[in-house]
């Protein structure tokens, strides 16, 4: 089978476990792969985590594993540091070939539920596969309640080219209200408690998103200069041999990061 074929294969798996959502993407274009491939993804975000098929697993992880190849692997080892240990990359961080790439999730810890939402927890859940959810569910089961803010946890990345993702929740901003010290000291422990679990698991690198900075509203440069003095001064007083990227998507993220590692 193509691509075309194995996406057609996916969705009918999909909309035969969940018949009341064909309604919802009848309209939808459905000639490309990327047509089909926003349908499936749609499907695959309002999916509740449970397991699936085996056979459906394999048909996943293979669909996924080569749209990833076609958008581009980026290597680490392809970057060059603007400070030692610290790079900055602009792009897709699901295309990331690192140890770990951090997601910014919400308090349920379970990927975002929006179909085809552009935020980086439905990219990260989307394209990792279904396992992704349902390893999450298993953690908040465990846990009992919901995520905290600022505290960190990890899983496989499944289909993406980094091992690991791991997951933190950032300070929400309500839209108008001051930025707080408190606020500033949980974005902190997010980037902190992300990468003291990369250390406790012993890997050797780790590309950090935005926290906070898109759907929460955090502002971006406190944001990106909290990022940066937590790593900066983690890497200082652990000695830790970790590679940390700034990942950004945005310009005005790619533009402050760039001034910050370049004038620190």
């Amino acid at each position: 089978m193509n691509l075309i074929d194995k996406l057609d294969t996916l969705i009918a798996y999909l909309s035969e476990e969940q018949p009341y959502l064909s309604e919802l993407f009848k309209d939808y274009p459905n000639e490309t792969i990327h047509d089909k491939y926003e349908i499936y993804r749609g499907y695959v975000n309002l999916r509740p985590a449970m397991k699936a098929s085996e056979e459906f697993l394999q048909l996943q992880d293979e669909v996924l594993k080569a749209l990833i190849v076609q958008d581009g692997i980026t290597s680490i080892d392809d970057l060059t540091p603007i400070q030692p240990q610290l790079y900055e990359w602009q792009g897709d961080i699901t295309t990331l070939e690192v140890d770990a790439i951090v997601n910014a999730a919400n308090s349920d810890l379970l990927g975002c539920t929006q179909a085809n939402h552009n935020c980086i927890d439905n990219t990260i859940h989307t394209r990792s596969g279904v396992q992704l959810r349902f390893a999450c569910q298993q953690i908040m089961d465990e846990q009992g309640r919901r995520e905290p803010i600022g505290k960190a946890k990890i899983t496989s990345a499944y289909n993406l080219p980094s091992q690991y993702v791991i997951h933190t929740v950032g300070p929400f901003i309500v839209p108008g209200q001051a930025l707080t010290p408190m606020k500033e000291e949980l974005l902190k422990s997010s980037y902190l408690n992300c990468l003291k679990l990369a250390d406790a698991y012993h890997l050797q690198s780790i590309a950090f998103c935005c926290i906070s900075t898109g759907e929460f509203n955090f502002p971006n440069e406190p944001a990106a200069r909290i990022a940066y003095q937590t790593v900066k001064d983690y890497l200082k007083e652990s000695q830790s041999a970790i590679k940390v990227i700034f990942n950004t998507y945005l310009d005005i993220d790619h533009n402050l990061y760039q001034t910050i590692l370049t004038e620190s």
